[in-house]
């Protein structure tokens, strides 16, 4: 049955439910998947559409789609966004009374369900496996499935057990959805699951949305203030390392006059939840968090993230900054920079019992502090993905360093690599290259290799900076689980055997190191008229939200409302071709938003 559903089916469900009028990258061969009764995993940024691709099958499909996921904030968003979508969903979880519980099994049950959210510990409990054999499940669709793996960032040991749930429905088709996985994350997820020969999706990792911002710390305390004073009225997240420093940070900016607060796992889980309940529905502008913030948050209107610490790996930090521009629009990030930050960093590693994999993938994020080149293209090779080309959308582009032919630099690196049989890690190719006498190199024989003493020329500090660079251009790549081991990536086989070139950052002078960057004052996206109409639909949002005790982005995304201040619908016709809008949403706000679009232009007219 699930076979014959096909994609026009589940694009009318897009255009119907969700006011789209075409498919993102990847949902609709992702979504076929599905509906052929295929598994599937899929790699999406956090933004890029990931819910949509196990949503619109639950919707054309016959039966109840399992929504497994730890995130209980994420829940409640979700369900509250189909509701008002006219789509049937339900959550159970541990934040809801008995009495809710049993009403929506009772949904469940006679088949008046689309979307059944749960989490992993109450999705492996025993009642609730008898309350599946009563379902006619369609789809279980695992949100967050990194957690699955120990070498990912969030692991969590309830989701290995996730695999007897395929055992227990082999037929059913499984859908693991994360925005951040690397290969060895990815291999998990498929074994850990259980899943039968599943189609894989990466989509591409890039949020061109997303400037990418990194600048010296050494004055952050008063710089920030600057820059939260220069995005009036946006709503931003300033993550911070300590539960002091949330605090204080906050006391700062309520004492300017900004609608600020913090939050960190040392509150009661009441003021936690205010916190963040005041923060979705714009109550609160700006919140000073440590980590402990965002997993899960469906707000779209996110403008900016600042980390005003170093983030401890990659993962961490890609997750927390795609929690600006869900929307698709233009949003920033800021990232400030300092040693002692490092230092502290390592300290809480050595307390940890994971030294190694956390010291390294530390070491990744402090190279991509310190990259000279494209941060976007950085933070791609990460994941496995190249970038061509400069982004113009980081601090690097706009203030592009010096470049030069590393072609030959780097082939004696890669090879140094493969000529240790790709078993040695950054500071042993060094080593080699500088013509070491250290002892275990002697001990191994790498004193016999040709490349021994090639780079004799190059001090070891520039040698560590050139091979940070081809590991973020994605010509290296590290093995975390084979002792950190450098691999020659495809890319880097091509530079090293057929002669492509690499272009290579200059190493700068010490003194120039840190050296603060400008950091550009926010983009203004809409022409004034446009941007006065845009702030008044954005009050009519917000007081509709109010009033049904719910997120203003549960009614309509800033990218909606930005295209009604731009195209000035007047009717239903022009109404409905909005992207965004869809039946129910017209339905139910649409005659609101064409009154205000025809009183402002009015208003306007009679002022001009």
């Amino acid at each position: 049955m699930q076979a014959a559903i096909g994609i026009d089916s589940a694009k009318q469900a897009l255009k119907s439910y969700f006011g789209y009028d075409e498919f993102r990258s990847q949902q609709p061969e992702i979504i076929e998947t599905i509906l052929s009764g295929r598994d599937a995993i899929a790699l999406m940024p956090t933004g890029g559409g990931k819910s949509i691709c196990f949503q619109i099958p639950a919707i054309v499909m016959p039966g109840t789609c399992i929504v497994v996921s730890p995130l209980i904030a994420l829940m409640k968003d979700q369900v509250e966004g189909l509701l008002a979508n006219g789509v049937k969903a339900a959550f159970i979880n541990s934040s809801s009374h008995s009495s809710e519980n049993q009403r929506v099994e009772t949904l469940a049950i006679r088949g008046e369900l689309d979307l059944l959210y749960v989490s992993p510990e109450k999705l492996l409990s025993a009642d609730f496996f008898n309350l599946m054999s009563q379902l006619n499940i369609n789809l279980f669709a695992i949100d967050e499935a990194h957690c699955i793996s120990q070498w990912g960032h969030d692991f969590r040991p309830e989701y290995v057990q996730m695999g007897l749930l395929k055992d227990r429905f082999p037929d059913i088709p499984f859908l693991a959805l994360t925005a951040t996985a690397d290969k060895l994350t990815r291999r998990d997820i498929e074994q850990h699951l259980h899943l039968r020969d599943p189609q894989v999706f990466v989509s591409s990792f890039d949020r061109p949305n997303l400037s990418l911002t990194v600048v010296n710390g050494a004055n952050r305390a008063t710089d920030i203030l600057k820059w939260v004073k220069d995005r009036p009225k946006q709503s931003g997240i300033i993550y911070c390392l300590s539960r002091k420093t949330t605090e204080s940070l906050a006391a700062k900016l309520i004492d300017k006059g900004y609608k600020a607060d913090f939050y960190h796992a040392g509150m009661s889980a009441d003021r936690r939840s205010q916190v963040q309940e005041k923060f979705i529905r714009d109550d609160l502008d700006i919140i000073c968090a440590t980590i402990a913030f965002g997993m899960g948050i469906d707000k779209s209107n996110v403008r900016w993230v600042v980390h005003y610490n170093l983030p401890k790996n990659i993962e961490s930090y890609y997750q927390e900054i795609g929690r600006a521009g869900r929307d698709g629009v233009l949003s920033e990030t800021l990232f400030y920079y300092t040693y002692g930050d490092v230092q502290q960093m390592q300290s809480f590693i050595e307390e940890s019992g994971q030294q190694e994999i956390l010291q390294t993938k530390l070491d990744r994020m402090i190279q991509y502090a310190d990259a000279k080149s494209c941060r976007r293209q950085v933070l791609l090779a990460y994941f496995g993905e190249q970038h061509e080309g400069n982004c113009g959308n980081c601090d690097n582009c706009k203030d592009p360093k010096v470049e030069i032919d590393g072609t030959v630099l780097a082939q004696k690196a890669l090879s140094a690599c493969i000529r240790a049989n790709e078993k040695i890690g950054v500071h042993m190719v060094v080593d080699i290259l500088r013509g070491s006498s250290n002892q275990e190199l002697k001990m191994k024989g790498f004193h016999l290799l040709k490349t021994y003493g090639a780079g004799q020329d190059i001090s070891r500090r520039d040698w560590i900076d050139y091979i940070v660079q081809l590991i973020n251009r994605g010509l290296l790549e590290i093995a975390y689980d084979e002792g950190n081991a450098l691999k020659v990536t495809p890319a880097g086989r091509e530079v090293l055997f057929e002669g492509r070139k690499v272009f290579l950052s200059k190493v700068r002078e010490y003194a120039q190191q840190g050296k603060p960057i400008k950091v550009a004052p926010a983009p203004k996206p809409l022409p004034s008229f446009a941007d006065a109409l845009f702030e008044k639909l954005r009050q009519l949002r917000k007081d509709l939200a109010d009033k049904q005790g719910v997120p203003p982005y549960v009614i309509f995304h800033d990218r909606t409302l930005r295209l009604m201040a731009e195209e000035f619908p007047t009717t239903e016709t022009q109404m409905r071709q909005v992207s965004g809008v869809g039946d129910r949403k017209y339905q139910l706000y649409g005659a609101d938003f064409i009154d205000a679009i025809l009183r402002f232009m009015q208003d306007r007219k009679l002022k001009s």
